[in-house]
């Protein structure tokens, strides 16, 4: 099943019985962050949670949505992450074809392929900006931000879809990178060193040029997941979202900013980076259970708000696991198998478990062959994107079931 957007993932969340609406008032400092680390970490990461009545803010809060196996799964329209896995395999050892019955069989390979690239409609038909607040009218105060932990730097914007181009516009990048609130019109922008969305900053301020960023919070759900996928440099995350889907993911223009964004988000916020502009940004709580440490960041200037009639915030918090951050990387974890196997084929099988938070540690399981194969294999995977961070990897023998 596809979601045509996040509404659509909340009306089959309350029909599954994995919803709670929450009446009474809340606060989006430290209140929502203290009931929802709670709940995440009940017995199968309890239920995704709507608060209704945030104080300072019309705008209901979603959190949670993602946090549980059967949550993940309802996310991604399968009974199974590892279907995700197989399929994605499939395409990979597609063969060229050699004869005409060879070309045949490939078409409705081919078919459904054609509905994986996202495509662009009109204003018309995008919800997203069905209220648009530009110049004096943009407030990132009407919109429930939540501060999440005590010695946090103030409220964060924890579930931002990240979208900007590099300087020449031939690449998209759609990231997950956090955003502390400054005032009404500005945010940092937390882009590690390593992600495409900072080499395309550092593009732009060698030129001296400004960045032009758009921000959209409460996609569908598979394009909630694709913004957080390690994807290789310029794969369009929107592609791996529609291959989800198995629906194409309709963009529509930013207001203010020459950007594609999701029609169907709930919220957008447009803006540009000046690079001559950082700022302070931090501390915050991170997964490990500490607090990441502050250091100068780019700054995001909003130039337009756009949303649904009567939106919904999502958002998450970011903790000592599990949370729901924990299951989109365990997603990650099974859909990315069959890529990694491409460049290391004696890979049989990996597991990130909770007790290392993610990428402190690795369990992998190899096809071993030679002496020393168990440590180029390491001195590999550390040179691979967000393994980089990997502290501890074991090796295991390939009948080991990690």
């Amino acid at each position: 099943m596809h979601y045509k957007s996040l509404r659509e993932f909340i009306e089959r969340l309350e029909a599954e019985g994995e919803l709670v609406r929450i009446a009474e008032p809340v606060s989006p400092l430290l209140e929502i962050a203290e009931v929802t680390d709670r709940v995440s970490k009940s017995p199968d990461g309890g239920k995704a949670l709507l608060f209704e009545n945030v104080e300072g803010s019309a705008m209901p809060v979603l959190i949670n949505a993602f946090g549980s196996w059967r949550r993940i799964r309802l996310a991604l329209g399968v009974a199974d992450l590892e279907s995700i896995a197989r399929e994605i395999e499939r395409y990979l050892k597609i063969a060229p074809p050699a004869t005409l019955m060879d070309k045949a069989k490939l078409l409705p390979m081919l078919l459904q392929a054609s509905k994986f690239p996202p495509k662009a409609v009109s204003a018309k038909q995008a919800s997203c900006q069905e209220v648009v607040m530009t110049g004096d009218d943009v407030d990132l105060g009407r919109i429930p931000i939540i501060q999440c932990w005590p010695q946090d730097a103030g409220r964060f914007i924890t579930f931002p879809i990240v979208i900007n181009r590099s300087l020449d516009r031939s690449i998209r990048n759609v990231g997950l990178y956090r955003m502390q609130v400054f005032d009404k019109t500005t945010t940092a922008m937390h882009w590690h060193i390593h992600k495409d969305g900072a080499h395309f900053f550092h593009e732009y301020r060698k030129e001296n040029r400004r960045m032009e960023v758009a921000v959209a919070i409460g996609a569908d759900p598979a394009t909630c997941y694709a913004a957080s996928a390690p994807l290789p440099y310029g794969i369009d995350e929107f592609l791996l979202a529609g291959f989800i889907r198995k629906h194409p993911v309709p963009l529509v223009k930013c207001k203010t900013v020459d950007l594609e964004v999701p029609a169907h988000a709930e919220i957008v916020l447009e803006g540009y980076i000046d690079p001559a502009v950082m700022r302070l940004e931090g501390p915050f709580g991170d997964h490990t259970g500490y607090y990441s440490q502050d250091g100068d960041y780019p700054v995001f200037h909003v130039t337009a708000v756009t949303h649904r009639k009567d939106p919904v915030y999502l958002t998450t918090i970011v903790g000592i696991p599990p949370q729901e951050d924990f299951y989109l990387g365990k997603a990650t974890e099974r859909i990315f198998l069959p890529l990694l196997r491409t460049q290391l084929p004696e890979v049989v099988d990996m597991n990130m478990p909770l007790e290392g938070v993610f990428h402190n540690c690795v369990i992998i399981s190899l096809n071993k062959r030679y002496p020393m194969q168990a440590r180029r294999l390491m001195s590999a995977l550390w040179g691979l994107g967000q393994m980089s961070f990997v502290k501890t990897i074991i090796t295991v023998d390939a009948e080991v079931d990690v």
